[in-house]
């Protein structure tokens, strides 16, 4: 009997991970794609719930292939889901987490999708079920886009479609040596790899499930290690994206994600030494990777608040958090009559403080909000001038040719 591929293996990394384990491989063996073309592979990460029994009960019965792999707690997500990487044999891989659980026809819609697209990433609707989830990208159906033209980059967790000949040209696995913002690594580099990706936005394809215990296959851990996944996903996009508007795009992400929450609303209850950790920590990064066009693509308490830490004054920070927190709409102040609109944040044309204001003016997409701003600004004023000047030249120019 000839053996043939499946289409797509189902890559679960479980620890402890009772009951919710119960429906997530319910809704495995419910997919309407035929159990022939799937894989199962599970990976008990050390579990001591039962978790690596059910997995080997599930096998038995189950009407799809399944491999159950049971080994010594890893800590992280990262190590499971390698190993269930390396033993896939399918044409896809599906990264599914123990807690969270299928939509109906999920499997069969973005294989479909993958093939009919010819795209290397597929993207499913996320629900969430006790827990948010991203929402932006899930606008309508997409057969082929790139992470430049979407919002795709603003969800980066590893419950995707990938094409495993992707990730084998490339040697892709999942970083352990960190333990929070590893699928964001893996996931941005699919992306910008990929040969095209598809958004299946009108199907709810997985439901991502807040546990009642809070806890998660994915580990909150400390503000340090968001500082190393930060820097991390930030030399991803450094290497593979050339200086520039699509670089500073991308980077707009870890910075508003992973870094700019570091100075939010937990930051006033920091006590100093974690605080001067903080900027500490952030420093490289600024230095590095903070350029104007990140920071036009910001709201202006965003831009505030990461050009404070770039130029190291933790004396103006708490303020300016203090203010966002208090959900307090700043007032406008419109000059240049209305072309531009400053947001008087904390420390607004204050001498003592010498913040530019080129950090409060808003820009279109912000401005817009406020009555009386005339779009067009700057630039608009520029292009005038220079239409105004090429006149007068070709006036010049007439009269010395007459």
């Amino acid at each position: 009997m000839t053996v043939t591929q499946p289409d797509v293996s189902v890559i679960i990394g479980a620890y402890e991970a009772m009951p919710y384990l119960i429906e997530c491989l319910s809704s495995v063996e419910a997919q309407t794609i035929d159990p022939m073309r799937v894989e199962v592979i599970a990976v008990d990460d050390g579990s001591t719930d039962g978790t690596g029994e059910y997995l080997e009960e599930f096998a038995e019965r189950a009407p799809m292939h399944v491999l159950v792999i049971r080994q010594e707690n890893s800590g992280g997500p990262s190590g499971p889901r390698n190993v269930g990487l390396g033993k896939a044999t399918g044409r896809y891989v599906f990264f599914l987490d123990a807690d969270d659980r299928l939509g109906p026809e999920a499997l069969e819609r973005m294989v479909d999708m993958a093939d009919r697209a010819g795209t290397d990433v597929v993207l499913g609707k996320v629900e969430g079920v006790n827990r948010s989830a991203p929402k932006s990208m899930w606008g309508k159906t997409v057969e082929r886009t790139d992470v430049f033209s979407s919002n795709i980059k603003f969800t980066l967790s590893a419950q995707k479609l990938f094409r495993r000949a992707l990730l084998d040209r490339h040697g892709m696995r999942f970083d352990e040596s960190l333990f929070t913002g590893e699928d964001a690594l893996f996931t941005m580099e699919a992306y910008l790899r990929a040969d095209g990706v598809s958004v299946v936005a009108d199907h709810t394809c997985y439901y991502l499930v807040g546990r009642d215990d809070g806890k998660h296959v994915t580990k909150s851990g400390s503000y340090t290690l968001r500082f190393d996944s930060a820097r991390a996903l930030m030399e991803l996009i450094a290497e593979l994206v050339p200086a520039g508007g699509r670089r500073d795009q991308l980077m707009m992400r870890p910075f508003l994600v992973t870094l700019l929450p570091q100075f939010g609303p937990k930051y006033l209850t920091d006590n100093e030494e974690v605080r001067r950790h903080k900027f500490e920590l952030a420093k490289p990064l600024m230095d590095t990777y903070w350029t104007e066009g990140v920071a036009q693509r910001l709201k202006v308490h965003e831009r505030l608040r990461l050009h404070l830490v770039a130029e190291q004054r933790p004396e103006l920070l708490p303020d300016v958090v203090k203010f966002v927190k208090a959900k307090k709409q700043a007032a406008a102040l419109l000059e240049r009559k209305g072309r531009r609109v400053y947001l008087v944040y904390p420390h607004f044309r204050d001498r003592a403080a010498g913040v530019p204001d080129a950090v409060y003016l808003a820009e279109p997409r912000e401005a817009r909000a406020f009555p009386g701003y005339r779009e067009g600004g700057v630039g608009t004023f520029m292009r005038r001038a220079v239409r105004k000047a090429r006149r007068v030249l070709t006036s010049r120019e007439v009269r010395h040719a007459a």
